[in-house]
């Protein structure tokens, strides 16, 4: 409404002062004079300046007849489009400044004006190459997808805009949520253009999502061959397909193409724990044990990592406890201070009833980085120790409401898997999965701390001087009624699977002990 009341404004003001303008040159003296062929012509101002007028106008009129000319004689001459580029260079100029128009507005985020200039492009300039892209790209900003498909499949007419007309498809394939769609548009785009890295990375991810391990592993190799991607990266992303490629080979009905693709996962990424536990058990199923060790202890010095302790326990399951104390020292050689050792190397003294020997393999690290499994396994050691009742119920306090500790966390989302993936289960990005303790804190819930007298049983009012002070013991409720005969039945318990032989060498034994006890 303003804007067109400006206009009017405008319009009125050029009026008048035109009107101003040529009251003045009526009443100005004097003019021009002009003689042609011996006649003389006198002109007054304002006859002056129109006179003036028409001559621009003559002349302009002169050089579009000139032009028009030329062309004719260019037709003439054998040129067949000399005539119809005469008339349709001011369609074409303001074609292509309509589309100039609609590029602007497009990047500055006005999709509804950007579609109207591309409408007008489109109109003037009868090039669909062009415009069709700009009316897609505008549509979709606007919110208008069945005009933006519409676009993108009058692009897949020409060979030149094949490409952009299938990489704009699988881009609304994807916001929908039809994979299975996005994947094949994605495959024909990736033969169009080898070397476009947006599509290749796109295509990689939906054949992870899909277990298209072979489809990806060919992906990886263009990716490889085209130089968007390192050759180190590669081998890892290369281990980590082969190794999704072989996760069934620890049940009992796994191939041995199966294993074979474990191990060579294990030989593209040694550092692989996943890869390193599943080439061990290929081995271990083939009877390869010699090969099983150096592998676990080429990826245990990489990485210490509990399925690699599992794995290697696997190697000798009719051992006795002692026995595996001693085997596992080579393990604990590779990596003497680090925490998964110090945990593994108590878990099995404990097993082997040698608590004073697990308790120094611990060492400080429930007091240093307290997880729940470094305080079970101290509530376990207490108990094997014969500390008192309240001792152990408070290290197993302390337990319930610790972290976890190192966990397969994403990189890219920090979502926590319970188990490794070759894609995130939260992000679906592919490879971002690693062995560590999350960025995240966790906390306990005040209905756990009010439940802590139901699992541990109430806590007696002396402490063991050696345990140290504990502040999560004041948690329970000392009200709580006596339930010692409980605890004793408890340490019959716990002495019979502290006795008992483990069955395939879990070195998470130690912690169904002192869950048992908590019971």
């Amino acid at each position: 409404m303003l804007w067109s009341l400006l206009k009017i404004l405008v319009f009125v003001a050029i009026v008048a002062l035109l009107a101003l303008g040529a009251g003045i040159l009526m009443e100005t003296a004097g003019g021009v004079q002009i003689t042609v062929a011996g006649t003389e012509y006198t002109l007054g101002a304002l006859q002056s300046v129109m006179a003036l007028v028409a001559l621009v106008v003559i002349v302009w009129l002169f050089f579009k007849l000139l032009s028009l000319l030329i062309a004719t004689l260019k037709f003439l001459n054998g040129d067949e489009t000399a005539l119809s580029r005469y008339f349709d260079k001011g369609r074409e100029a303001k074609g292509y400044q309509a589309l100039s128009d609609g590029l602007m507005a497009l990047a500055s985020g006005e999709g509804r004006l950007a579609l109207a200039k591309a409408s007008r492009a489109e109109r003037y300039l009868e090039k669909p190459e062009l415009t069709d892209l700009l009316t897609a790209q505008a549509a979709e900003m606007a919110g208008d997808t069945k005009k933006a498909a519409a676009a993108y499949k009058r692009l897949l007419g020409n060979q030149n805009t094949r490409f952009v007309g299938i990489r704009g498809i699988m881009k609304q394939k994807l916001s929908d949520g039809d994979t299975d769609t996005a994947r094949q548009l994605a495959e024909k785009a990736l033969a169009l253009r080898p070397k476009h890295e947006e599509v290749q990375d796109t295509l990689l991810q939906l054949q992870a999502r899909a277990e298209d391990w072979a489809g990806a592993r060919k992906t990886l190799a263009t990716k490889l061959k085209t130089g968007t991607l390192p050759r180190d990266v590669f081998k890892r992303r290369d281990a980590v397909l082969a190794l999704s490629a072989s996760q069934g080979v620890i049940e009992e009905g796994a191939t041995v193409e199966q294993r074979e693709q474990a191990i060579e996962a294990n030989r593209l990424s040694p550092d692989l724990v996943p890869a390193a536990a599943m080439a061990a058990r290929a081995y271990i199923a083939k009877g390869k044990t010699r090969n099983a060790v150096r592998v676990l202890k080429k990826a245990w010095e990489a990485q210490p990592h509990p399925d690699l302790a599992h794995a290697f326990a696997e190697i000798e399951p009719t051992e006795t406890a002692a026995e595996r104390v001693k085997r596992f020292g080579q393990l604990a050689r590779l990596k003497p201070h680090d925490d998964e050792t110090r945990l593994v190397m108590a878990e099995l003294n404990i097993v082997a009833e040698d608590y004073p020997e697990a308790r120094r393999a611990l060492g400080d690290l429930a007091e240093r980085a307290p997880d729940a499994r470094a305080l079970t396994l101290m509530a376990a050691i207490e108990r094997g120790e014969g500390a008192p009742d309240a001792v152990v119920q408070g290290w197993l306090t302390r337990a319930l409401t610790a972290p976890r500790g190192p966990q397969w966390v994403c990189e890219n989302c920090n979502h926590i898997h319970a188990e490794w993936a070759p894609v995130c289960e939260h992000c679906t990005s592919f490879d971002t999965l690693s062995w560590k303790r999350p960025e995240t804190a966790e906390f306990a819930s005040a209905t756990g701390a009010h439940m802590l007298p139901l699992i541990t049983g109430a806590a007696k009012p002396a402490l063991a001087p050696e345990a140290g002070d504990i502040p999560e013991a004041e948690l329970i409720d000392a009200d709580a009624p006596d339930n010692s005969d409980d605890v004793s039945a408890a340490d019959d318990r716990a002495e019979d699977d502290q006795n008992a032989e483990p069955e395939n060498g879990d070195t998470e034994h130690a912690e169904d002990v002192a869950e048992k006890d908590a019971k």
